[in-house]
């Protein structure tokens, strides 16, 4: 039997506490790539929505304004400031928004945009069937794609949203995850059903041409930034850039700690494994096994359990996420599993792995031959 197999099979000489140990290290793996995945999901998504669209700068209503607190706690300004930053030097255009969530019926969380349909080239939306919704104050609508198919929505139905109905008119897709889950109207129709007339919730601008968009969003930030928050990049959400960092130092925290836990218990197993074979090692030693081949051999078979439990708790951490997505645990979150979260994993499993052998190696090879051939 090669080196190689033996570092291989030795671990699973005793099945039962190795499947001990492989859940115990699993258990934490499948939670870093969990939260992982839900972490870089949040950061996808709000990147997507920050960037979405032809929009180059999007303007919100700034903490320190008057502006008001609405349903869901989305902050509205009076619309009156799209002229003021329209007529900005390199502004090219300037449409407002407004954005709430509503409760229906089928969903608790609703989201709804509205904006004048000459507008939407902003949030460039592909009509994928039917058509957009009508300029004048008609009870129309267009859905997303993914809300489409979640609640089986097609061009014809109605819905009800607020205190009215509305016929769906298109069904639209837009390739964010966060606007195909939504539902556009036109301005006037959100803020009736959001009870905030004349607000705004958001400006989208557009710059001019040749014109430096992070320059231009500094200029009005530096202008009217005690009544507006220029969003020029995720960074610039504080909000949201605050929830990530506590998300990111969770996971880190969940992360050492497994390290801490794998640890101790790979160490019991790799300790129980070198007090049976100590006559075996003894024997070993007695051939000719130099300390460093023993030494590679027990952190060897430490790393194969590690990295066993990687691999089965990377996807067990992986199916875990997309049952709570299906079962809408995660509702309006689309998890993304990244190659630097599976290796953030497995290098985990390795120092686990690692720092778990370590210690049973150098007891075995401080075993002296003949006392240990001597061990019952």
């Amino acid at each position: 039997m090669s080196f190689l197999s033996l570092i291989i099979k030795n671990p699973f000489r005793n099945k039962s506490r190795a499947v001990l140990a492989i859940i115990g290290i699993g258990i934490g793996i499948a939670t870093i790539v969990a939260l992982g995945g839900i972490t870089d999901g949040l950061i996808s998504s709000a990147d997507d929505t920050l960037h979405a669209g032809g929009t180059d700068i999007t303007i919100t209503g700034s903490d320190s304004s008057n502006a008001q607190s609405s349903f869901f706690g989305t902050s509205s300004f009076d619309e009156s400031w799209v002229d003021t930053i329209k007529n900005h030097p390199g502004v090219s255009e300037a449409v407002g928004v407004y954005s709430g969530m509503i409760t229906t019926e089928d969903n608790k969380m609703k989201s709804i945009v509205g904006i004048n349909p000459e507008d939407l080239k902003f949030a460039e939306l592909n009509i994928k069937d039917g058509d957009i919704f009508s300029s004048d104050n008609a009870k129309e609508v267009i859905v997303g794609k993914v809300s489409a198919d979640n609640n089986d929505i097609k061009v014809g139905d109605v819905e009800k949203l607020g205190n009215a109905s509305y016929k769906v008119v298109g069904i639209f897709e837009s390739g964010n995850s966060n606007q195909d889950m939504s539902t556009f109207m036109s301005l006037d129709n959100a803020r009736q059903i959001m009870n905030d007339e004349s607000n705004l919730t958001s400006i989208f601008v557009k710059v001019s041409s040749g014109a430096d968009a992070d320059q231009i969003g500094d200029q009005i930030e530096n202008k009217y930034g005690d009544n507006l928050t220029v969003i020029a990049s995720l960074s610039d959400l504080s909000m949201a850039k605050n929830m990530i960092d506590m998300i990111n130092a969770a996971s880190w925290g969940i992360s050492l700690l497994a390290i801490v836990i794998g640890g101790i218990g790979i160490i019991n197993t790799m300790l129980m494994s070198v007090f049976e074979r100590t006559r075996e090692i003894g024997v070993l030693k007695a051939v000719g096994w130099s300390d460093k081949r023993i030494l590679l051999m027990i952190v060897g078979e430490s790393i194969v359990i590690t990295v066993v439990a990687a691999i089965l708790g990377s996807i067990f951490g992986v199916l875990g996420v997309e049952i709570m997505t299906n079962i809408d645990l995660l509702s309006g979150l689309n998890p993304l599993f990244t190659l630097a979260t599976f290796a953030k994993a497995f290098i985990i499993a390795l120092i686990v792995g690692i720092i778990g052998g370590l210690y049973p190696a150098i007891k075995a090879i401080k075993l002296p031959p003949t006392e240990a051939l001597r061990y019952e």
